[in-house]
C-alpha cells in the first residue's frame, strides 16, 4: 500500500518535471545505482557470490540511464558541450562494462563521482529561471538534452 502511494507520487513528479528536472532525476538514479554497485564490492575488489547478480543489475541500470542521457543529446543545438557529454557518456559506459567484468570498485567510484558532479551542475541549471515551469505532459516534447 505504501509502495503504491510512493509510486503514484513519483510518477506525478516525473510527469510535471521540466526537462532540466528530468535530467537531474536521471543523474540522481544513476548515482544511486552506482553507489549500490560500489557497496557490493569490498575494497580489494572481491565480492560475495550472492551479490554478483545484484552488482550486475545495478551497473546495468546505471548504464541504461547513461545511454538514455546519451541518446537524448541534441548534437546540433548542443555544440561543444553536447559533444563533450557524448564522449563522457561513451567513456562511462565502457568503463562500467569493464568494472562489471573485472569487479573494479575504483572505476565504479570514479564514474560515481563524475556523475554526481554532473548532477550537481544540472541541478543548478534546472533551478535557473529558464526551467521554472513545465508544460503539461501532452504538450511536452520528448526529452532533449542540449548540453
Amino acid at each position: 500500500m505504501i509502495n503504491q502511494g510512493y509510486n503514484a507520487y513519483r510518477q506525478t513528479g516525473v510527469k510535471t518535471a521540466s526537462q532540466g528536472q528530468l535530467v537531474v532525476m536521471l543523474y540522481e538514479e544513476a548515482c544511486r545505482q552506482l553507489e549500490k554497485a560500489a557497496n557490493y564490492l569490498k575494497p580489494n575488489n572481491t565480492i560475495e557470490p550472492r551479490f554478483i547478480e545484484s552488482l550486475g543489475q545495478s551497473l546495468q541500470k546505471a548504464q541504461d540511464i547513461i545511454t538514455e542521457l546519451q541518446v537524448s543529446l541534441d548534437m546540433e543545438k548542443g555544440g561543444e558541450i553536447a559533444q563533450n557529454l557524448m564522449s563522457l557518456y561513451v567513456y562511462f559506459n565502457r568503463e562500467l562494462m569493464d568494472a562489471n567484468i573485472h569487479h573494479n570498485k575504483q572505476k565504479i567510484l570514479f564514474i560515481y563521482d563524475m556523475m554526481c558532479q554532473l548532477r550537481d551542475s544540472w541541478i543548478q541549471a534546472a533551478n535557473s529561471t529558464a526551467n521554472t515551469t513545465a508544460p503539461t505532459s501532452q504538450d511536452r516534447p520528448a526529452l532533449n538534452i542540449t548540453g
